[in-house]
Protein backbone atom coordinates (compact mmCIF):
# COMPACT_ATOMS: atom_id res chain seq x y z
CA UNK A 1 0.00 0.00 0.00
CA UNK A 2 1.45 3.32 -1.05
CA UNK A 3 1.73 6.35 1.17
CA UNK A 4 -0.81 8.30 -0.89
CA UNK A 5 -3.35 5.49 -0.63
CA UNK A 6 -2.84 5.19 3.11
CA UNK A 7 -3.14 8.95 3.61
CA UNK A 8 -6.31 9.02 1.51
CA UNK A 9 -7.81 6.19 3.58
CA UNK A 10 -6.93 7.94 6.85
CA UNK A 11 -8.30 11.26 5.61
CA UNK A 12 -11.58 9.70 4.50
CA UNK A 13 -11.95 7.82 7.78
CA UNK A 14 -11.32 10.91 9.92
CA UNK A 15 -13.67 13.10 7.88
CA UNK A 16 -16.42 10.48 8.13
CA UNK A 17 -15.94 10.14 11.88
CA UNK A 18 -16.04 13.93 12.34
CA UNK A 19 -19.18 14.24 10.22
CA UNK A 20 -20.93 11.62 12.34
CA UNK A 21 -19.82 12.98 15.73
CA UNK A 22 -20.04 16.73 15.10
CA UNK A 23 -23.84 17.22 15.37
CA UNK A 24 -24.10 15.45 18.74
CA UNK A 25 -21.06 17.30 20.10
CA UNK A 26 -22.40 20.68 18.96
CA UNK A 27 -25.82 20.04 20.51
CA UNK A 28 -24.17 18.95 23.76
CA UNK A 29 -22.05 22.09 23.80
CA UNK A 30 -25.01 24.40 23.10
CA UNK A 31 -27.19 22.76 25.74
CA UNK A 32 -24.30 22.94 28.22
CA UNK A 33 -23.88 26.65 27.55
CA UNK A 34 -27.61 27.25 27.95
CA UNK A 35 -27.72 25.32 31.24
CA UNK A 36 -24.63 27.14 32.52
CA UNK A 37 -26.22 30.47 31.64
CA UNK A 38 -29.43 29.41 33.42
CA UNK A 39 -27.45 28.35 36.50
CA UNK A 40 -25.57 31.63 36.55
CA UNK A 41 -28.74 33.69 36.28
CA UNK A 42 -30.61 31.72 38.95
CA UNK A 43 -27.61 30.98 41.22
CA UNK A 44 -28.67 27.33 41.18
CA UNK A 45 -25.59 25.09 41.34
CA UNK A 46 -26.96 21.57 41.09
CA UNK A 47 -24.67 19.03 39.41
CA UNK A 48 -27.48 16.87 38.01
CA UNK A 49 -28.93 19.95 36.33
CA UNK A 50 -25.88 20.14 34.07
CA UNK A 51 -25.47 16.54 32.98
CA UNK A 52 -29.06 15.30 32.52
CA UNK A 53 -30.17 17.87 29.90
CA UNK A 54 -26.95 17.38 27.96
CA UNK A 55 -27.37 13.60 27.96
CA UNK A 56 -30.98 13.85 26.85
CA UNK A 57 -30.18 16.36 24.10
CA UNK A 58 -27.30 14.28 22.74
CA UNK A 59 -29.42 11.12 22.85
CA UNK A 60 -32.27 12.87 21.01
CA UNK A 61 -29.83 14.19 18.41
CA UNK A 62 -28.39 10.74 17.80
CA UNK A 63 -31.85 9.17 17.53
CA UNK A 64 -33.09 11.87 15.14
CA UNK A 65 -29.98 11.68 12.96
CA UNK A 66 -29.72 7.88 12.99
CA UNK A 67 -30.91 7.44 9.37
CA UNK A 68 -28.33 9.96 8.16
CA UNK A 69 -25.60 8.41 10.32
CA UNK A 70 -26.33 4.92 9.01
CA UNK A 71 -26.46 6.19 5.42
CA UNK A 72 -23.09 7.90 5.83
CA UNK A 73 -21.57 4.76 7.31
CA UNK A 74 -23.09 2.63 4.55
CA UNK A 75 -21.58 4.91 1.86
CA UNK A 76 -18.19 4.87 3.58
CA UNK A 77 -18.23 1.08 3.89
CA UNK A 78 -19.29 0.63 0.26
CA UNK A 79 -16.47 2.94 -0.86
CA UNK A 80 -14.02 1.06 1.35
CA UNK A 81 -14.96 -2.31 -0.13
CA UNK A 82 -14.89 -0.92 -3.69
CA UNK A 83 -11.34 0.28 -3.15
CA UNK A 84 -10.22 -2.77 -1.17
CA UNK A 85 -8.03 -4.03 -3.99
CA UNK A 86 -6.23 -0.68 -4.23
CA UNK A 87 -5.71 -0.60 -0.46
CA UNK A 88 -4.35 -4.13 -0.40
CA UNK A 89 -2.06 -3.81 -3.40
CA UNK A 90 1.41 -3.01 -2.46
Amino acid sequence: MGHETLLDLCKTTLITALMICAPALLVGMLVGLAVSFFQTVTSLQEQTLTIVPKMLAVLATIVLLMPWILGTLREYTAQLFENLAAYGAG
